[in-house]
């Protein structure tokens, strides 16, 4: 199964989810390939992940445009994570051959950011998922070096290594152990991907893992949606939109863990 309108479309859900929270969009793209176009696991986290490499880059371009972040405060961030993404996709050309095991891991992480989505999302955790006006501060990313290095190999390692984006995780990590306002977070998790999400996708393109003909209609859809989704971001709130991909991703997280299991 291989329709281009379909890829674009899923595409655009997966660049406008991106931009609105702040993640990569992995978590609708992954579903679409691995089960609707039931591409090999290597194959659908290959493909992923350059998808998601559009979305972070069409999404931070329209946060940086608007002002929410100051690029040199991720420095430390950027390093660490173009480094852990390198030598996690050394290491997916092991995994590569064991594509259960991939699914087993995506499963787990989809689990984790299903779980964040409706935890954040529900309306007593209100201020820390509101979508809220500008704030007055310098929008940089503080915190400890040491701090910043382990969260930046939090973000290129799973990249590389399942082919997926990590916003479900970096956003809560920029927020309470940073202390960085929300929409500078989310910012923060997109541009944190432009870069790994590239050596991600450079290694896989080496290694024969993308599919070139679901790639490039995704890409499309993801650029455009994820400008969409940086727009929608500055007035909407974010709350009952985590609840309901919440949710949904609660079944899909099963699905791969089942696949795994051989169910």
């Amino acid at each position: 199964m291989n329709s281009p309108p379909l890829l674009v479309l899923g595409g655009l859900l997966a660049g406008a989810l991106g931009g609105f929270l702040g993640i990569g969009g992995g978590i609708v793209l992954m579903p679409l390939l691995r089960f609707l176009l039931e591409l090999q696991p290597a194959d659908a986290a290959g493909t992923c992940i350059v998808a998601v490499f559009c979305t972070a880059l069409g999404g931070s371009y329209r946060h940086l445009r608007q002002g929410q972040l100051r690029l040199g405060s991720l420095a430390a961030l950027i390093v660490s994570g173009a480094a852990a993404s390198s030598l996690c996709s050394l290491a997916f050309g092991h995994f590569a051959q064991r594509g259960r095991w991939l699914d087993l891991g995506i499963g787990l992480v989809f689990c984790l950011v299903a779980a964040r989505m409706i935890a954040t999302g529900w309306p007593g955790a209100a201020r820390s998922t509101t979508v809220a006006a500008p704030q007055a501060v310098d929008n940089e990313v503080r915190g400890p070096l040491a701090l910043k290095l382990v969260i930046g190999v939090a973000a290129g390692g799973l990249p590389g290594l399942l082919g997926i984006g990590t916003g479900g995780i970096l956003v809560p990590a920029f927020t309470f152990l940073l202390r960085t306002p929300v929409k500078t977070a989310m910012a923060a998790s997109l541009t944190c991907y432009v870069f790994t999400a590239a050596i991600s996708s450079a290694f896989k393109l080496a290694q024969g893992h993308v599919v070139l003909a679901a790639a490039l209609p995704l890409c499309l859809g993801t650029l455009v949606g994820s400008n969409l989704g940086a727009l929608l971001n500055r007035r909407a709130r974010a709350g009952v939109v985590q609840i309901a991909f919440g949710l949904v991703f609660v079944f899909v997280a099963l699905r791969f863990i089942a696949s795994f299991l051989g169910v």
